[in-house]
C-alpha cells in the first residue's frame, strides 16, 4: 500500500531534481557534529530544511528491523548455511512516517546485482535500476579491515537462493540509500568510499542484536516444530512484550482455508511462519540506537491465521544449518 502526502512529495521531488544521486542534493559535507545538536525524534517527521537531517533522520523515521525464519538456503552445497537455533536478519528499512516509503533512492551508489523491482518506483514508469557488476558488496569492508564485520554478516545475514554479500547489496542499495543520516556528505569532507556501508551494516546488526527472536519464542515455549502448532495471537503478544510494541508477523505457504485443518473457514491467512518486522522511532541518528518502540500499523499487523492453532514453525531443513562460530 502506498500513502502519499505534501512532504513526502517534496521528498521524492528533490529526489527526481537529484537525478538519484543525493537525498538533498548540494548538501553541504561541513558542519555535521552532531554531539552539538539535540536528538530529535525522527516522527513526526522533521523539516529537513530547519533541522540538520544528518544529525536527525528526516527522510525515513519510520525504523523496521526485519528478521527471516528460513528453513533452507538453496546453496548449502557452497557452504551457506543457517545459524542454529537463531533467526536470520533481513535488513534495515527506513519508511515515512505515514508507513509508505521509497527505494533505491541513490542510483550512483546501486550495488545491487539483482534489483527487485527493477525501477525505482516498482511501475514500468519508474527509473530503470541496472543491475550491479561489479566486486561484491563484502569487499567494500575489507579496507575498512572489518574482517570481523563480515564473519558475523556471514553467520547470521544468510540470504536465500543468492550469494550472500548479492542480498547485503540488495539491502543496501535498496533500503540504506533512503536514510538521511547516511547521505555521503554526513561523514564530512574526509569521507571515505564506502565509509557508510560499513556504518549501515553496523548499525542494521545492532538493531538486530536488540531483538532476539528465537530466544524470546522459546522462553514462551514456542520452538520450531513439524507437528506442533501455533496461535497467531500468543506469539504477538510474546514479541510485544519483549519489544515493547506490536510487530508485523509474517507468514507463507498455504492459507489456512485452502489446507484440511482450515476447510470451511472463512480464514485466508498464511501459515508458515516466517518473518518478523519490529518497528521504531529514533532519536537523532538511528547509529546511536537511541529508539522508541511503535506498534506495526493496525491495519497491517498480520498476514498470518488468526484461527487458533492454524500457525506451523517448521524445523529448518537437515544440512541447512550450523551451529554459529561467532557470538550473536
Amino acid at each position: 500500500m502506498r500513502v502519499t502526502d505534501q512532504k513526502i512529495a517534496g521528498a521524492l521531488l528533490l529526489l527526481s531534481g537529484g537525478a538519484f544521486a543525493q537525498l538533498y542534493p548540494g548538501q553541504s559535507s561541513l558542519n555535521h557534529t552532531c554531539l552539538l545538536q539535540k536528538p530529535l525524534l525522527s516522527c513526526p517527521p522533521q523539516d529537513p530544511t530547519a533541522v540538520d537531517s544528518c544529525c536527525v533522520e528526516t527522510f525515513g523515521g519510520l525504523l523496521l528491523s526485519t528478521q527471516f525464519w528460513d528453513t533452507y538456503t538453496g546453496r548449502e552445497a557452497e557452504g551457506q548455511l543457517l545459524p542454529t537455533d537463531t533467526w536470520s536478519l533481513h535488513g534495515l528499512w527506513p519508511d515515512f512516517c505515514n508507513g509508505s516509503y521509497t527505494q533505491y533512492c541513490d542510483l550512483t551508489r546501486q550495488y545491487d546485482p539483482i534489483p527487485s523491482p527493477n525501477t525505482t518506483t516498482g511501475t514500468k514508469n519508474g527509473t530503470f535500476v541496472p543491475p550491479y557488476t561489479g566486486p561484491n558488496i563484502g569487499t567494500f569492508l575489507e579496507p575498512f579491515g572489518k574482517i570481523d564485520l563480515l564473519e558475523y554478516m556471514n553467520t547470521y545475514w544468510v540470504a536465500q537462493n543468492q550469494d550472500n554479500p548479492g542480498f547485503w547489496g540488495h539491502e543496501f542499495s535498496k533500503h540504506a540509500t533512503c536514510f538521511s543520516t547516511f547521505n555521503t556528505p554526513c561523514y564530512g569532507p574526509k569521507y571515505q568510499k564506502h565509509e557508510e556501508v560499513v556504518d549501515f551494516f553496523e548499525t542494521a546488526i545492532k538493531y538486530y542484536k536488540r531483538v532476539p527472536t528465537y530466544k524470546w519464542l522459546k522462553k514462551a515455549s514456542i520452538t520450531p516444530s513439524n507437528s506442533t502448532t501455533y496461535t497467531y495471537s500468543k506469539i504477538r503478544d510474546v514479541l510485544k512484550k519483549e519489544h515493547g510494541a506490536i510487530p508485523f508477523i509474517g507468514c507463507s505457504g498455504p492459507r489456512y482455508n485452502t489446507t484440511e485443518a482450515g476447510k470451511g473457514s472463512t480464514d485466508n491467512g498464511f501459515t508458515s511462519f516466517s518473518e518478523v518486522w519490529y518497528y521504531d522511532y529514533v532519536y537523532g541518528r538511528p547509529q546511536e540506537g537511541d529508539t522508541v518502540p511503535v506498534d506495526a500499523s493496525a491495519s497491517y499487523q498480520t498476514n498470518c491465521a488468526k484461527t487458533k492453532n492454524a500457525i506451523h514453525y517448521y524445523k529448518r531443513t537437515k544440512g541447512s544449518e550450523k551451529k554459529p562460530s561467532v557470538p550473536y
